[in-house]
């Protein structure tokens, strides 16, 4: 993608994101994307299909940083020495969702928080594959990955409607407290 093309693409991601602060994603209209973009009709379809394309792309975004292997150093919180521990990953990508917290309130207040949901659940499946040994080997791993993953956007969504309030790594930690690995 060149330059232009990157520059308008934030523009629309920027478009929807500060529609998505004041109205829920339903409402919204590809009309006040591109008002908002100040683009064309045929720039945006030639970006997205349609206004759900733009939500996948806005997660997957979102979840290609969240849910990177390698954790680096980042000016709220430095996690490059624990990328192997699952409760820092987890405290992570909740600090990059707290990144996104209008984004995130929007979405999971609309008809597309499922999809949203359904999207976060498929990327938490497969960081929690690579996490699989450290629990019980005792019960089939496509329920493991789905309960954990489950479990952990149940927890994303109560952390939600506090506001956010405790912090990621305690928010972890009550997450690790509940689903320890190696506890049957």
């Amino acid at each position: 993608m060149d330059r232009r093309q990157q520059k308008t693409r934030e523009a629309i991601f920027q478009a929807f994101s500060t529609l998505l602060e004041g109205k829920r994603f339903e409402t919204i209209t590809v009309q006040e994307i591109i008002d908002q973009a100040n683009i064309g009709r045929s720039t945006f379809y030639a970006h997205f299909e349609t206004k759900d394309a733009l939500l996948r792309e806005m997660c997957t975004d979102i979840f290609h940083h969240v849910f990177n292997r390698q954790l680096s150093r980042e000016a709220d919180h430095d996690y490059s020495a624990g990328s192997r521990n699952l409760e820092t990953k987890l405290a992570h990508i909740l600090y990059h969702l707290r990144e996104n917290k209008l984004n995130l309130r929007g979405i999971l207040r609309s008809e597309s928080g499922e999809l949203f949901m359904k999207f976060f659940k498929e990327y938490l499946c497969d960081m929690f594959r690579r996490y699989s040994e450290e629990f019980p080997a005792d019960v089939p791993q496509d329920y493991l990955l789905h309960h954990l993953a489950g479990s952990f956007a149940e927890t994303v969504k109560w952390w939600v409607s506090k506001d956010m309030k405790p912090a990621p790594e305690q928010v972890a930690g009550y997450y690790m407290a509940v689903n320890r690995p190696g506890k049957a």
